[in-house]
């Protein structure tokens, strides 16, 4: 296991095992007729990876998703299961290194399309409606402000990117030409319907959903729930105390690295800028508070 200065996991390593393919954050490992996801500490922003980690992170990505897969029980996902004590043999001797940020799950097909639902304005969306009026192409009402609860929630799908390149905001049309009308008709509905029952557990932690992503699959045509769900990485989360609108909301997600960003002179293509350590433990203490609100209880 390689591990930075702040002793934040950067990179798996398992004997015996094939290399892994690595993502952004996780690196998965083929098990033969099932994979196992290690969730690392490493964190992107931009579709970028950052040189050094955020410690825990991956604990926290992987228990928020345990979290949610278990409230969520009438949408089928992806998981096989995360105790250690049920690995294979083979894993045994690793078992203190996986707890805790690991998981074993179902093989599945990833759909090309990733599934975005803003539930406000900001972020790009924002952006996009200053300039255009619309938010990924969908045309919206004037007079919304930053930060503003929309109408109703928005879906608005994006390319699969590979590491290093850029996700592409597409057109519902686009998706359902990508994946297939009846599919994308279907994880539009998911989505929407995650989104709102997330949104409704949140606010009752004192937390906005203020938009997130979903991954689907599928195994023998059905369509499942696959990778991270409702994570600080795939969601916006804002304290509903300290929120208002007119700017950008405190957050308790990765905002606070893209905020920091934002504010070099740093194309936004790699090599990464490395954190500061500043940045690297105020980023921790968010995503540890945010899965404290929403669990009700702290990391173990």
């Amino acid at each position: 296991m390689k591990y930075d200065r702040n002793k934040a996991l950067i990179e798996s390593g398992i004997p015996g095992l094939p290399a892994p393919r690595r993502g952004k954050v996780r690196d998965i490992y083929d098990l033969g007729d099932s994979l196992l996801f290690v969730a690392t500490d490493r964190i992107s922003a931009f579709d970028c990876v950052m040189p050094n980690g955020i410690p825990d992170k991956g604990k926290v990505l992987t228990g928020l998703s345990l979290f949610w897969f278990e409230l969520m029980k009438w949408l089928p996902n992806h998981l096989i299961t995360a105790d250690v004590n049920k690995y294979p043999k083979s894993l045994k001797k690793y078992s203190s290194d996986l707890a805790g940020r690991s998981m074993i799950v179902k093989k599945a097909s990833p759909l090309s399309v990733e599934c975005i639902v803003r539930g406000y304005i900001t972020g790009s969306g924002w952006k996009d409606y200053q300039k255009t009026g619309s938010v990924c192409g969908i045309p919206l009402r004037k007079g919304y402000r930053q930060a503003d609860k929309l109408d109703q929630p928005l879906f608005t799908p994006s390319t699969k990117a590979e590491l290093g390149i850029h996700d592409e905001n597409i057109s519902f049309d686009k998706a359902k030409e990508i994946a297939g009308v009846e599919i994308a008709e279907k994880v539009k509905e998911l989505s929407l319907k995650t989104y709102s029952t997330a949104t409704d557990f949140a606010e009752t932690k004192g937390i906005i959903l203020a938009d997130t992503k979903f991954e689907f699959g599928t195994i023998n045509g059905k369509i499942i729930l696959i990778d991270e769900v409702l994570t600080p990485d795939s969601s916006r989360f804002w304290p509903a105390e300290q929120y208002k609108v007119g700017g950008s909301p405190p957050s308790l997600d990765k905002q606070f690295v893209r905020d920091y960003l934002e504010s070099l002179n740093w194309g936004k293509t790699p090599p990464a800028p490395d954190l500061p350590d500043e940045v690297v433990f105020k980023t921790r203490e968010k995503y540890l508070e945010a899965f404290r609100l929403i669990v009700g209880k702290d990391l173990n």
